[in-house]
């Protein structure tokens, strides 16, 4: 009796108990390497290079997913492998939390970065293989559109409501807001120089502020020579730059010391292309005449009171409040104050308007955090979350009878395997094919790494000047429905006409509305609406454009081995991905971020070209009517 009752099947799910949290659980693991990593290293100063290099690097586990797929047949069962990938997955969350204060937190996170991100792309195989498994085909059809809904809520979460979050604990782990108050006045002298500073007092109660000097802030309305201008903002960014409180830029000496360690890829070709990108390309400041004059400005400092730890850095974020927008910051937008320069104050620059005769006044509000830490807590949120996962489905997914391991020689299955995979590059159009795979969102490849970065960057620098909360709420929410109402109108459009009729529409949706970054980055607009209309529209064609990708992969998938050869497909998707990624950072910060922008329209060109080649039967994609 204990045998049979062992051996008895438990009573079955309903779907609806495991499906959603699922895929929700697929989701949030890709979209934290792919988007939420590069935010997070955006705020702790990384580069640009670093960011699109190491970040697109994180591509891989899911660019040879299906090298490792048969692993997770012949071995133990779906089951096991999702609640296992799970708790590694919350695992490596954690161990990202715990590396973030360290000294060397950017290589350490990296290795767990890569950790869950091979994690992610076998709990991939092991969900998909798993969904088969515990339904039957009229459910697999009927909650087919589900896994996709709670996939999309989870890109949202990810991209939206936790880089929220993460702005939120940015904000509310750091210090009272500070408030300063600009006025402009034609009776107020011309004179400016540098704000004196009281000495700290050794008695701080233990308390620690930010405090600003002068309190009111008086810029004077009338104009100033460049020359002088120029003056002022190169002795203020210097002494912020040497002080630590803005990054410091590489200088040629630096470059020259490091000469000879560099390698032949370097000193060859990377090098070079860089010289020849920055003579023809860099942007280059319009030169002013001697005589103009220019908006005049005030200096104002700020100063922490109180110490702060070793390797802790408060980051002090200013932005502009209410009054008069013809009063301008235009150096200091974000400063970090850290054990090195906590007992100096760090200076701002005020700027009024040119054509300002007036009086007129304007307030700019500071924020800060404790920006590691605030990161830290949304890991350990996330760690958390995946340890509920994987308790929750130990008890909830059903045990399908087919889930079994594998009884099928290893050997065997390995020698099938490669034949498989062989046929799919043994096609006499598999050059078309590879070509359209890889170069159909060359753009989009790029755009994708940097459009977050250009989204946090300072004004003064090219960016936009928006927070974290911001960022997320634009671009990882708002952005992201209206790519899955693009999505979803694409596979609606291509079910009435079919795929050939709107391939060249949505070859022009993916690709067109990159202008829209080519408009931000000229304009460089303050208005929340403008930027995120523009985020909006190029997000929902990318997504209308993108069902043309979709329905390719499926179009060259179909035929005996359609699951091998899907597969097959979207390691080239993620390598199509990946590769123009990594080299987008390197890129952008040399020739800035409008020729950037403007490069990434014309790498429409080499997408569309393949598309000319494509031969696809005319009623592909159209709904039948027994359907």
């Amino acid at each position: 009796m204990a045998i049979n009752q062992s051996t008895q099947q438990p009573a079955k799910r309903n779907p609806w108990a495991w499906i959603p949290t699922l895929y929700f659980a697929e989701g949030i693991p890709y979209v934290v390497v792919m988007t939420v990593a590069l935010i997070m290293f955006k705020r702790f100063g990384i580069s640009n290079t670093d960011i699109a290099l190491y970040t697109s690097w994180l591509y891989l586990p899911w660019v040879i997913k299906p090298l490792w797929s048969p692993i997770v047949d012949l071995l133990r069962t779906k089951r096991w492998w999702i609640i296992v990938m799970q708790l590694i997955i919350g695992a490596s969350l954690g161990a990202i939390a715990l590396s973030i204060p360290l000294p060397s937190f950017f290589k350490i996170s990296l290795i767990f970065f890569w950790l869950l991100a091979f994690s992610s792309a076998t709990h991939d195989i092991a969900a998909d293989g798993f969904y088969m498994l515990g339904l039957d085909e009229h459910q697999q059809a009927y909650f087919v559109g589900i896994r996709s809904t709670f996939y999309r809520i989870a890109m949202i979460t990810g991209q939206g409501l936790l880089i929220i979050l993460a702005g939120f604990f940015e904000t509310s782990t750091g210090l009272s807001p500070i408030e300063i108050n600009v006025s402009a006045n034609p009776a107020t002298a011309t004179e400016i120089r540098l704000p004196e500073v009281p000495i700290q007092s050794a008695i701080t109660d233990g308390k620690t502020y930010f405090s600003v000097f002068p309190e009111k802030a008086m810029i004077s309305t009338e104009n100033i020579p460049v020359e002088k201008l120029d003056s002022i903002k190169r002795i203020v960014n210097q002494y912020n730059q040497e002080n630590h409180f803005i990054p410091t830029r590489t200088d040629n000496k630096v470059i020259s010391e490091k000469k000879a360690e560099k390698s032949w890829w370097s000193n060859s070709v990377s090098d070079p292309l860089k010289e020849f990108l920055k003579k023809h390309f860099e942007v280059k400041k319009q030169p002013t005449a001697k005589n103009s004059l220019v908006g005049n400005v005030s200096v104002v400092a700020v100063k922490l009171h109180g110490t702060t730890e070793a390797n802790k850095e408060m980051v002090l974020n200013l932005k502009f409040k209410n009054g008069d927008n013809s009063i301008s910051l235009i150096e200091g937008e974000r400063l970090t104050f850290n054990s090195l320069n906590h007992d100096k104050p760090a200076y701002l620059i005020f700027q009024c308007d040119p054509k300002s005769r007036r009086a007129t006044t304007a307030s700019f509000k500071g924020t800060s955090g404790n920006i590691h830490l605030a990161w830290s807590i949304t890991f350990v949120i996330l760690a958390v979350l995946f340890v509920v996962f994987a308790l929750y489905h130990k008890f909830i997914l059903p045990h399908p009878k087919t889930d079994l391991d594998s009884g099928v020689d290893a050997g065997n299955l390995f020698k099938d395997f490669f034949n498989t995979f062989g046929s799919f590059f043994k096609r006499k159009d598999i050059g078309v094919i590879i070509a359209f795979l890889m170069l159909y969102r060359v753009g989009e490849a790029q755009l994708i790494k940097m459009a977050s970065p250009f989204m946090l960057d300072p004004r003064n620098i090219g960016g936009l000047g928006l927070t974290t909360s911001n960022v997320g709420l634009l671009y990882g929410t708002f952005g992201i429905l209206a790519l899955t109402i693009g999505g979803i109108l694409g596979g609606i459009a291509a079910s009435t006409k079919g795929f050939r009729y709107w391939l060249w529409w949505m070859v022009m949706a993916i690709n067109l509305p990159h202008l829209a970054y080519v408009y931000l980055s000229f304009a460089q607009p303050e208005n929340q609406l403008i930027i995120g209309l523009c985020v909006v529209v190029e997000q929902f064609s990318y997504g209308f454009g993108f069902t043309a990708y979709m329905l390719y992969m499926i179009y060259i998938s179909e035929g005996k081995n359609k699951t091998a050869h899907f597969a097959i497909a979207t390691g080239f998707m993620a390598l199509g991905m990946m590769l123009p990624g990594m080299l987008s950072g390197w890129l952008q910060e040399i020739i800035g971020y409008q020729n950037f922008f403007v490069w990434v329209m014309l790498c429409m060109i080499p997408g569309m070209i393949p598309v000319f080649f494509i031969n696809v039967k005319p009623e592909f994609g159209i709904k039948k009517k027994e359907d």
